[in-house]
């Protein structure tokens, strides 16, 4: 019969194998985590670099204001001699004489208008012609009248000075051709100025 069963241990190289095959797969555990934990590294020498260029947009230029529609302009008016103005009226003249400088009869010489008007007895002012009103004509000018000094009457009228329209300076003649002065009180010759405006003649 055989003898008793003993119990044997195992030969030591199978312990050191073992062991040495543990420590083994440990390092080996340690060392793939060591590699996942630890993201490879990433060469970036040949990555591209691109460049940005920004450009500031130039601020809204203000709007232009609108441009102004040109007016036509009116026709020009004629060059006229500086308008004369009418001499004040003078003061209440008495019944006895007269004021103002009222030539005597006979004696030759020059009356204003101011004079001419206190002597007057029929004195109508010129009319404006349609044809120059239309057209927008003005200006001033001188007349003269020559008046007979013992009837009154006016003989003759000229313009000393034109008006610078001969329409307005022959209705400014017509008309003063047909004054009236009292007898002996006007003197031979009457300087009138008159002014042609749009609102009619004065003098």
């Amino acid at each position: 019969m055989p003898g008793p069963l003993l119990y044997r241990p195992p030969p030591r190289w199978q312990f050191w194998a073992a062991l040495g095959g543990a420590i083994a797969i440990h390092l080996a555990s340690v060392g793939i985590a060591a590699i996942k934990s630890e993201p490879p590294l990433v060469d970036l020498t040949n990555i591209p670099t691109a460049t940005l260029e920004a450009t500031l947009q130039p601020e809204d230029q203000p709007t232009p204001p609108p441009e102004d529609i040109p007016i036509a302009e009116p026709p020009p008016i004629p060059e006229v001699a500086p308008e004369f103005h009418e001499e004040k009226p003078p003061p209440p003249r008495t019944a006895a004489k007269p004021s103002g400088p009222v030539k005597a009869a006979g004696v030759p010489g020059t009356m204003s208008i101011t004079g001419a008007k206190a002597v007057a007895i029929f004195a109508p002012k010129p009319d404006y012609p349609y044809e120059a009103r239309s057209h927008h004509v003005t200006g001033s000018g001188v007349a003269v009248l020559t008046v007979d000094v013992a009837s009154g009457n006016v003989t003759d009228a000229s313009m000393a000075q034109s008006i610078g329209s001969p329409v307005l300076d022959n209705s400014t003649t017509s008309t003063f051709r047909r004054w009236r002065f009292r007898p002996g009180a006007a003197a031979p010759r009457v300087k009138v100025p008159i002014t042609y405006t749009m609102s009619g003649a004065s003098y």
